[in-house]
């Protein structure tokens, strides 16, 4: 049966009101994004972070919202298949000349699958792969700026361009010194080059849209000579006076990944073309995955719609089998991997012991924390995903038992699409990029060094000199984590992870409270003779209530540990200085947390 015009008609009017819901939301991102400059101009810090936070939900309430209108106007829940046939048919019509194709195709299967019972669902109804290409895409309205802009220095001028290119993005506050600032720019780039010879092709590419994060903005760009280019970033601050001042300049991929980390908040950019700005951040970091790369743009659901079209394509050409993560399990989370793969599974367990007193909500609820907070480089992000297929034969029988015994809720095995092929459906899972485990690299590197009483030369110097810089970015991670309002809960060295940069990130989020929200107290003194000689905690202890010299046994065991540790940090044993912290935050002090070292930084002083 061929469908009729009113059948056509009603399936291009349920198109076009899916394009209009997603037009809304990506106007709606863009101004919010838009407005970060504002902030940042006016020093609003805590408007920045609010900001953040509240963008991260615009998608979600959106597509419900575009729902809700399908549903009142067409029915669209009662309309037979060979009409949404019809829809998407339409849909991809209207992606002819659009300037977010790709993030509309997200949108619609979004829509499509809210609105659809999961019986009917077929990948015929959504896009599973693109049906528009992003290639080339062109702003053509001659309002609109490009995605970028070139600029043509030579030895003679080129302070003079990086003065003029920092101009053209209209910052409405005065720097202090844009020429010295400039000057330390220009000195930078000259000593990347290394005395190079300028060649035809010698230019300076900038994204168009500052980076707005926190209290800073970037400018993002690369340096191009000959066949040679340098990715390099600008971070620009307040200084201590209120004004602007370019505080370092970042150069390569590795310091643009640490920028651009899974473990730090989305950016705020005003972006027409969302595809040209991924181009050209991927043309700089090849080794960051695209869907990280919109992540970080704080496109979260097209970041998720290409991790899992990665998945999937990385499942097709592998074989390996999904298998328990090596380590200390946990009490609250079962954790899974596949060795080929680099992010590992979560799942919510169903039941805890008596020492975890939580429920899966309480746990989803610290996970969005995670997700809406200032992650300061030091908290890994999460994708979260709601019934996940996949192959059975794909996973170990140890893993499958594993499932079925703590969480059995969260596990179904079907053939769910009537095709044959054996399926194993996760319920609810989190996934995160893989580290190592920070007790499993300590413990390496007591197993290279030796023993204490018998220790293995060279190899014990660098072991010792591994577990110190381990231990200084345990450290570190913890006091940015107190900056950020963060209080880690369980610090066991277990629930921290060592990246492929040697950072330490934080993964284990059941227990994070807010600083603010915690009672930071010392130890009473023992009034007598039995209470000192206790083996139990004798005096009363409430819920919110945190020692912070009680951390020592428990994290302190190995003596090269305990020597890194109380050289560096032996203040995190100190209640001053967890009360300290508390006490600025709640003054309305927002802590500086740099996304780069220290010593990169033109001025070490602290900024304003």
């Amino acid at each position: 049966m061929f469908p009729t015009r009113l059948d056509s008609s009603i399936a291009y009017d349920i198109a076009k009101a899916m394009m209009d819901g997603f037009n809304r939301h990506y106007r709606l991102f863009r101004t919010e994004s838009a407005r970060a400059k504002h902030r940042f101009e006016t020093a609003d810090w805590h408007g920045q972070q609010r900001a953040q936070r509240e963008r991260i939900e615009f998608y979600d309430l959106r597509v419900r919202e575009c729902s809700r209108r399908l549903e009142r106007e067409f029915k669209a829940g009662e309309q037979p298949m060979d009409i949404w046939q019809q829809i998407k048919l339409h849909y991809i019509g209207l992606l002819v000349n659009h300037h977010q194709p790709e993030l509309a195709e997200t949108f619609f299967n979004s829509v499509t699958t809210k609105i659809l019972h999961r019986s009917y669902f077929q990948n015929d109804f959504i896009f599973v792969r693109p049906a528009v290409s992003t290639e080339y895409i062109e702003n053509d309205e001659p309002a609109s700026r490009p995605s970028y802009r070139a600029y043509y220095p030579t030895n003679a001028n080129l302070q003079e361009v990086l003065v003029r290119m920092l101009r053209d993005f209209d910052l409405r506050l005065a720097f202090a010194d844009l020429e010295r600032d400039a000057a330390r720019v220009q000195a930078a780039m000259l000593a990347q080059l290394r005395d190079a010879r300028l060649r035809a092709n010698f230019q300076i590419q900038v994204l168009t849209g500052l980076f707005f994060r926190n209290k800073g903005c970037y400018v993002v760009g690369k340096l191009i000579n000959g066949f040679t280019e340098f990715a390099f970033a600008l971070p620009v601050l307040h200084d201590r006076a209120g004004k602007l001042v370019v505080d370092a300049t970042l150069f390569g991929e590795d310091d643009l990944l640490m920028l651009f980390s899974f473990a730090r908040a989305y950016f705020m950019v005003e972006m027409e073309i969302p595809s040209a700005y991924v181009q050209f951040l991927h043309s700089m970091m090849p080794r960051k995955p695209r869907n990280e790369i919109y992540n970080a743009l704080g496109l979260a659901k097209q970041g998720k719609t290409l991790f899992y079209r990665d998945f999937l394509h990385h499942l097709r050409h592998s074989s390996d089998k999904f298998r328990i993560a090596p380590g200390i399990k946990g009490m609250v989370m079962l954790v899974f991997d596949l060795p080929s793969f680099p992010y590992v599974f979560k799942v919510i367990k169903d039941f805890y012991p008596p020492q975890k007193d939580t429920s899966r909500e309480q746990i989803k609820s610290k996970y969005l924390l995670v997700k809406q907070h200032d992650r300061v480089g030091r908290m890994a992000d999460t994708l979260e995903y709601s019934e996940v297929g996949f192959p059975r034969d794909r996973f170990d029988d140890e893993l499958i038992a594993e499932i079925e015994k703590f969480a059995p809720s969260q596990l179904e095995i079907s053939d769910r699409d009537g095709d044959g092929l054996i399926e194993v459906i996760v319920k609810h899972v989190y996934i995160e990029r893989r580290m190592i485990p920070l007790n499993i690299y300590l413990q390496e590197a007591f197993d290279a060094g030796g023993t204490e009483a018998n220790p293995r030369g060279a190899a014990a110097v660098q072991a010792r000199e591994q577990i110190e810089r381990a231990v200084v970015e345990y450290g570190n991670a913890i006091k940015d984590l107190v900056a950020a309002n963060i209080f880690p809960g369980d610090m066991l060295w277990k629930n921290f992870g060592i990246t492929r940069h040697g950072k330490v990130v934080f993964y284990d989020y059941d227990e994070i409270e807010y600083i603010t929200d915690c009672n930071f107290r010392k130890v009473p003194t023992p009034r007598n003779e039995e209470e000192e000689m206790s083996g139990e905690v004798w005096y009363s202890v409430g819920a919110k209530d945190v020692f912070p010299e009680t951390f020592g046994p428990f994290l302190l065991g190995n003596l090269a540990v305990r020597d890194a540790f109380m050289k560096h940090h032996a203040d995190l044993l100190e209640v001053d200085f967890w009360q300290g912290h508390k006490e600025r935050i709640l003054a309305g002090h927002v802590f500086d947390v740099f996304p780069y070292d220290r010593d990169k930084r033109f001025n070490p002083e602290p900024p304003g």
